[in-house]
């Protein structure tokens, strides 16, 4: 795997710059957690197992979160356009409007969760990893994780009819 590793970077850092990003909500801050993201998964390659690289990649990330957070001890405010420069292509302005709504309305609904919830739902609703690769990311049992799932939906759901 380490003669591939730039053919990994390309492939994932995208992902996980917009993971890192929606956790940190720092443009800046995330731009380093994937480097150190990185970093790490070069100098821990002889811990990669052969499980699904995406899924190893993003515990890593996780990891060099909680390690930036514990380290920092504050939350970044983020600004309200922070998902915006995440579309490469072109796109009509009645696209962009549409897109930045929704965008406003997923920052809006992740913004209150409890950090667990919040990372249960980016990862698995939002990054598409499955109930155990979310699970493995986080360090929590699966049955768990699920519950975190479910409890982060509840919310969503709470707080989209209330709005109603």
């Amino acid at each position: 795997m380490g003669n591939n590793l730039d053919g990994i970077y390309n492939m994932y850092f995208h992902d996980l710059y917009r993971f890192l990003l929606s956790l940190c909500h720092n443009h800046h801050t995330a731009e380093d957690l994937v480097q150190e993201t990185f970093f790490r998964a070069h100098l821990n390659i002889e811990n990669y197992e052969g499980e699904n690289i995406k899924t190893w990649l993003f515990t890593v990330a996780h990891n060099a979160f909680i390690d930036y957070y514990r380290k920092h001890k504050r939350t970044n405010v983020k600004e309200q356009n922070f998902f915006t420069s995440l579309f490469d292509r072109k796109r009509t302005t009645e696209e962009t409007v549409v897109i930045h709504d929704e965008i406003q309305e997923i920052i809006e609904m992740l913004k209150d969760l409890p950090e667990k919830h919040k990372y249960a739902v980016l990862l698995h609703d939002f990054h598409g990893l499955s109930y155990h690769e979310a699970a493995l990311v986080m360090n929590v049992r699966q049955p768990y994780f699920k519950v975190l799932l479910f409890r982060g939906r509840q919310a969503i759901r709470n707080r989209k009819a209330g709005e109603k």
